[in-house]
C-alpha cells in the first residue's frame, strides 16, 4: 500500500470510531470546526466535523524554516520523489540567520535548491521571521488552515487563519500527499471585555492570560476569541496573541474575521502590485465575507469545552518570568523593586512589526540608555 493511501486508510478508520459518537452531537459548529470542515478529505455526505474527530486534512499551506533541511531526508526516507502539490509548501528561513559557516550556508542553499528544483515558494534568510511572512505575503490567508512545522504556527489565527503545528514527519507526508490526518481539539471560549488603557498592547493580553490561568485550562485546546474586546483590537495585537496561545498550551489561536481584520487588508492591497494580496483578492475576500457572514464565524450555538474571560480595562503593562511565562507580575509592582537590566532585546516572533518598533521607540525617545546594558532588535 502507497504511504498516500497508508494516511487516508488511517484517518478514514480513526473517523469511523468517532463519526456515529459526533454525529449524535447537537449544536452548531465552532469557528475552528467550521475551518476544519473546509479543509478535511473524504467525509462521508452529512457528516459534520466535531471537537475529538480524527479526519483527513488537506492544509492550504504548510511551513517549513530551518528545519526544512530536516524534512528533505524524512521525505526521502518514504520513497517520495515528487512534492504531491508544488505550491503547497513554503519556505521560509529565519532562525539561524546570523550563522554564517560554511555548514549552515550550504545548508540553506540546499534548502533553496530544493525549492527550486519543486518550483515551490522560497523566501531566503533575511526576509523576516518566517510567521510574520507567510500572513504579509498572503499565504496565511483568512478562512484558510495552514500548518507549520514550527509550535508557533498559531499566529496566523489573528487574521482569522486556522493555523496550528505539526511535526517533521508529518510535514514529510503533506508534502508528498498533500494532506495528512488531524484530531479536531476541544475549543475553548476566551471573552475579552472592554478596552486596553494607552501604552498595554497584546503581548499583555496573553501574557496575563497565561499567568492567571497557569493550571492547563486550555492545554491542547483551540481557542476562539470573542467579545467585544476582542472586536476592538489591531490585527497586529491578535496576531501576538495568537502567536503565544503556544505558551498557553494550546494548539490554535482564532481570531474570527471582521471589518478591522479586512481595512488591515485593504490597507496591505494599496502597497502595490502583488501576487496574493491585490485589490482584486481583498475585494474578493470582502466580497465572500458580505454573501455569507456565517462562514466566518462560530455559529451562536456551538458547543464550547469552556469558557474564560478577561477585562482588558483592568490590564496593566505586564512583565513574564522569571524562567515562564505562566509567571507574570504587572509592571507597577516591579517598579519600587529596581530590578536591574543585563540586556534588552526587542522583537520576536511573537511581536516584530512596525508598530511594535514604533511602540518601542516611543517609550525610550530621549531617554539616555544604562550604561553596561547591551540592547538588540530583532524585526
Amino acid at each position: 500500500m502507497s504511504f498516500r493511501l497508508l494516511v487516508a486508510a488511517a484517518a478514514a478508520q480513526a473517523r469511523r470510531r468517532t463519526y456515529s459518537q459526533a454525529a449524535r452531537c447537537g449544536g452548531g459548529q465552532t469557528l475552528v470546526e467550521k475551518i476544519a470542515q473546509r479543509h478535511a478529505v473524504d467525509l462521508a455526505e452529512g457528516e459534520v466535523v466535531r471537537s475529538g474527530d480524527f479526519i483527513g486534512i488537506r492544509p492550504h499551506h504548510i511551513m517549513t524554516h530551518d528545519n526544512t533541511g530536516a524534512v528533505i531526508p524524512k521525505f526521502s526516507s518514504i520513497g517520495a520523489r515528487r512534492l504531491a502539490d508544488a505550491q503547497q509548501p513554503v519556505f521560509a528561513l529565519d532562525h539561524d540567520i546570523q550563522n554564517t559557516s560554511a555548514k549552515n550556508q550550504a545548508k540553506y542553499a540546499g534548502i533553496e535548491a530544493f525549492a527550486k528544483t519543486h518550483s515551490s515558494k522560497f523566501y531566503p534568510a533575511g526576509r523576516g521571521i518566517a510567521h510574520q511572512v507567510l500572513v504579509e505575503e498572503g499565504h496565511a490567508w483568512p478562512g484558510t488552515m495552514v500548518v507549520g512545522s514550527d509550535s508557533h504556527s498559531n499566529m496566523y489565527g489573528g487574521v482569522g487563519c486556522l493555523g496550528t503545528p505539526v511535526v517533521r514527519t508529518d510535514a514529510a507526508a503533506i508534502w508528498a500527499t498533500a494532506q495528512t490526518w488531524w484530531q479536531a481539539p476541544p475549543v475553548a471560549r476566551v471573552e475579552l471585555r472592554g478596552e486596553l488603557a494607552p501604552g498595554v498592547v497584546g503581548k499583555d493580553v496573553i501574557v496575563a492570560l497565561c499567568a492567571l490561568f497557569a493550571n492547563d485550562e486550555v492545554l491542547n485546546h483551540a481557542v476562539e476569541f470573542v467579545g467585544d474586546g476582542a472586536k476592538g483590537l489591531p490585527v497586529e495585537d491578535r496576531l501576538a496573541i495568537a502567536n503565544m496561545t503556544t505558551e498557553w498550551g494550546a494548539l490554535a489561536g482564532l481570531f474570527a474575521v471582521d471589518d478591522v481584520t479586512l481595512r488591515w487588508y485593504d490597507e496591505r492591497a494599496e502597497r502595490g502590485a502583488h501576487a496574493i494580496v491585490n485589490p482584486d483578492t481583498v475585494a474578493k475576500l470582502r466580497r465572500d465575507v458580505a454573501a455569507d457572514p456565517r462562514r466566518w464565524t462560530a455559529d451562536p450555538d456551538a458547543v464550547y469545552a469552556k469558557t474564560l474571560w478577561l477585562d482588558l480595562a483592568s490590564l496593566t503593562p505586564h512583565v513574564a518570568g522569571p524562567d515562564s511565562v505562566k509567571i507574570a507580575q504587572p509592571l507597577g509592582e516591579l517598579e519600587p523593586r529596581r530590578v536591574n537590566i543585563h540586556k534588552a532585546y526587542l522583537l520576536s516572533c511573537v511581536n516584530s512589526r512596525q508598530k511594535d518598533l514604533r511602540e518601542a521607540a516611543n517609550v525610550v525617545r530621549g531617554v539616555q540608555k544604562a550604561r553596561g546594558v547591551p540592547a538588540k532588535v530583532a524585526p
